[in-house]
């Protein structure tokens, strides 16, 4: 690649006989980058925010936009495997929202922190697990990421500490891994998630205040997608300004459905965070297409046309797909091409997540603790008993 056009050559994309649509996207030159314009964002107790303008070249691009296609094709196939029964229990899915899980990931180091609630596989995802130990683990068998053990809203990857299933619950904790990251002065953060239906929760003001107090690298994130269940924000809370609700810990908010908005505004956060200035807060103004659980068709409290609309104008995916058309930074054949191949990948996942065994029974009782030496756990009954081991 020269400074001004990359070159896409075939051996690259992966074909000896290459389609015409392959063809077509080999010869051309396209951009190496480009300079977009995004949303300012609203700020509290900020001098300045986040630049308002940003780069995105065209390999960070294809990547932002595999990864955003891979968390709508996986909760997609998703809602598909809990209408077949395949999946049980709980299960909350994220479509709509992945500007937000991909956009947070791409502000940070691999090596910071994330905690999150119960609408948690795009983080998985995003965080380094693959669509094949997700799916698995959704559907309860063995090769799960949490062994088939945690479904839906325990799952959990190298510094990802999970969905957590209770309400609000995970912010304590968050708070909690910020002073873990201070305690050990390695300049980690942590990003910790909660909805706008938990942003009334009395635990979230007690983490506010401790991360103040003790100046702690916590990223404190509201994903607000309007409805906590199926009660609106107006309806749930006497203001709705999340991103205000800190009170002495600055905030700013942010377009939740744009990756590079939220992209910026990470990385901002971010190095505020570093510098030793205590904790921030975001709020991500996102909205996701499903009903809050699979049980909740997510119709009865919101029209069918504002879910449309949210579709037709703010589709995270439709965004950043136009603007690399748009720009020369990919061709629509391409991304066509990325598309196929992930749904490849999610199929060959969907079989593996149903064809793989589940645990056998005699492994009820393993990875209570992580290294410790094997005991005896009680059954149901006083003469059942499973062996633990870590």
């Amino acid at each position: 690649c020269n400074s001004m056009t990359a070159h896409c050559s075939l051996s690259l994309l992966g074909s000896s006989d290459p389609p015409a649509s392959r063809v077509l996207v080999a010869s051309r030159n396209f951009a190496n980058d480009a300079t977009f314009e995004i949303k300012k964002c609203d700020l509290h107790r900020l001098e300045e925010g986040p630049p308002v303008t940003t780069v995105l070249t065209r390999e960070d691009g294809l990547k932002y936009y595999r990864m955003m296609q891979t968390v709508r094709r996986m909760e997609l196939k998703a809602d598909q495997l809990y209408k077949q029964k395949i999946i049980r229990g709980f299960c909350h899915l994220c479509d709509g929202q992945e500007a937000c899980c991909v956009g947070l990931e791409a502000g940070i180091n691999p090596t910071d922190h994330l905690i999150t609630a119960y609408r948690a596989h795009g983080f998985t995802f995003t965080r380094g697990l693959s669509v094949r130990e997700i799916l698995a683990e959704l559907t309860g068998r063995k090769g799960g990421c949490a062994k088939g053990k945690g479904g839906s809203m325990h799952m959990y990857a190298k510094n990802f500490y999970g969905g957590n299933g209770i309400v609000g619950a995970q912010v304590p904790l968050g708070a909690g891994i910020a002073l873990a990251c201070k305690y050990n002065g390695k300049d980690e953060v942590c990003l910790t998630l909660y909805g706008d239906g938990a942003a009334n929760q009395g635990q979230i003001f007690e983490a506010y205040n401790m991360a103040a107090l003790w100046k702690l690298p916590c990223i404190f994130i509201c994903e607000n997608n309007r409805y906590g269940m199926g009660t609106s924000v107006e309806r749930a809370a006497a203001s709705t300004d999340y991103y205000k609700r800190g009170d002495f810990i600055p905030g700013l908010r942010v377009d939740g459905m744009d990756i590079l908005c939220v992209r910026e505004a990470t990385r901002f956060a971010a190095a505020y965070c570093r510098s030793g200035k205590g904790p921030i807060l975001m709020e991500l103004q996102t909205y996701r297409y499903h009903g809050h659980s699979m049980s909740d068709p997510g119709v009865s409290y919101r029209t069918r046309e504002e879910i449309q609309e949210v579709r037709s104008k703010s589709d995270p995916i439709m965004l950043l797909k136009d603007r690399m058309v748009n720009s020369n930074l990919a061709s629509v054949e391409e991304l066509k091409e990325i598309d196929v191949e992930v749904r490849k990948e999610i199929e060959d996942a969907a079989q593996f997540a149903t064809a793989d065994p589940e645990p056998p029974l005699e492994e009820l009782g393993y990875h209570i603790y992580s290294s410790d030496p094997p005991f005896e756990v009680r059954g149901a009954n006083q003469w059942i008993k499973f062996k633990s081991v870590s």
